[in-house]
């Protein structure tokens, strides 16, 4: 379901700063946003869709997506991340991106375009790659759990889907999408033998390879005896990974262990490590193990238009509400800039009366 709000007199493409740039209680400049543009997906990720729902909630027409993009650049937001579900589903992507790509910072020595990237399954990114970066898209990260087919149909539940999204990944790095990131979350027992061998594919296909502590945002459980619900023993730490990676030798390279690298920006989310020939990149996301909450630049678009604070927040702000009601501009400033200021301090993963989000992460964003 697509819902089309009113049609408001869009910020200028270079619009001038609405006042300071955009802070939390915590001093936290905001830099980031996320914007979910579909519920549905493709694959039914054993650690994502532990339920058969499917898609959930609303869509926006894109030209809504757009306003409210705006209003956060006007406030010092300067990378874009488009999310689902999965974004590639959606009709229309293409003139999405060409509009975005438009758009300039405002609070840098001289206007600059947005870092735009996309986050997908990769099924459908090998035709889609090429056009993407002619609209305009700057980079793109693949989630991809296993680097066999057998394993990641077994995570996807979708048969044959490993070499499209194989594919998917080539014609990215061709197109110029790079260096394309794979983000790759561990389950104990179920992938976590795949650890060594994506450190291989990272050297041989030139990627950046994310490995991601599992989080507890997976749907509530239907009786899918597939699915696997959260537990703290299942998390593959990265105390751990960095112990498997140390010891192993890659094929070619004739000693063993991780060369660390510095963090390109302090707000980065991942710890970065390479071998000691300088091919191949690991990064290593921790936000059960190493929390970067105090450092945390982003907020989150629904897909039917909710900002959300925090992965795991226990409530919604209803932007698109007010839009449809046709609050102006203004108004819709100053409504960010209140549901921002109180962003949470940190999450609670793992600590004694721990709730859930009020959303699973296919119902959020990635």
């Amino acid at each position: 379901m697509t819902a089309t709000l009113p049609t408001p007199d869009l910020l200028p493409l270079s619009a001038s700063p609405v006042g300071e740039r955009l802070r939390d209680s915590h001093g936290r400049a905001i830099t980031d946003l996320r914007v979910s543009i579909t519920d549905r997906c493709n694959f039914r990720c054993v650690y994502c869709r532990t339920g058969n729902e499917g898609a959930q909630y609303a869509e926006l027409a894109h030209e809504d997506y757009l306003r409210m993009i705006r209003l956060f650049v006007s406030l010092g937001v300067e990378k874009i991340r488009l999310t689902g579900g999965e974004p590639l589903l959606r009709a229309g992507l293409l003139e999405l991106v060409q509009e975005i790509a438009k758009l300039r910072t405002v609070f840098t020595h001289e206007p600059e375009p947005l870092d735009l990237a996309v986050t997908t399954n990769g099924h459908l990114l090998a035709q889609l790659a090429q056009p993407l970066k002619d609209a305009g898209l700057t980079r793109v990260t693949v989630s991809m759990d296993a680097v066999d087919s057998e394993t990641f149909a077994a995570i996807t539940r979708v048969p044959r889907s490993f070499d499209r999204v194989l594919a998917g990944i080539r014609a990215a790095s061709t197109a110029g999408l790079g260096p394309v990131k794979v983000n790759c979350v561990l389950l104990r027992g179920f992938n976590d033998s795949q650890i060594e061998a994506f450190a291989e594919f990272s050297r041989r296909e030139d990627v950046i390879v994310r490995f991601i502590e599992w989080m507890p945002l997976e749907e509530a459980s239907s009786g899918d005896s597939n699915a696997r619900s959260w537990s703290r023993e299942a998390v593959v730490s990265l105390d751990e990974i960095v112990a498997r990676l140390n010891a192993y030798r890659p094929e070619g390279l004739g000693i063993s262990g991780l060369v660390e690298l510095p963090p390109n920006a302090a707000s980065e989310t991942a710890r970065r490590y390479t071998f000691a020939d300088g091919r191949g990149e690991i990064g290593i996301i921790a936000p059960v193990s190493r929390p970067f909450c105090g450092h945390c630049s982003r907020v989150r678009l629904t897909s039917d238009g909710k900002i959300r604070t925090c992965l795991f927040s226990q409530m919604d702000h209803d932007l698109a509400g007010r839009m449809i009601r046709g609050a102006p501009d203004a108004e819709l400033t100053r409504y960010i800039r209140q549901v921002v200021n109180g962003k949470e301090a940190r999450h609670h993963i793992g600590e004694p009366g721990f709730e859930k989000p009020s959303r699973s992460m296919v119902h959020i964003g990635g």
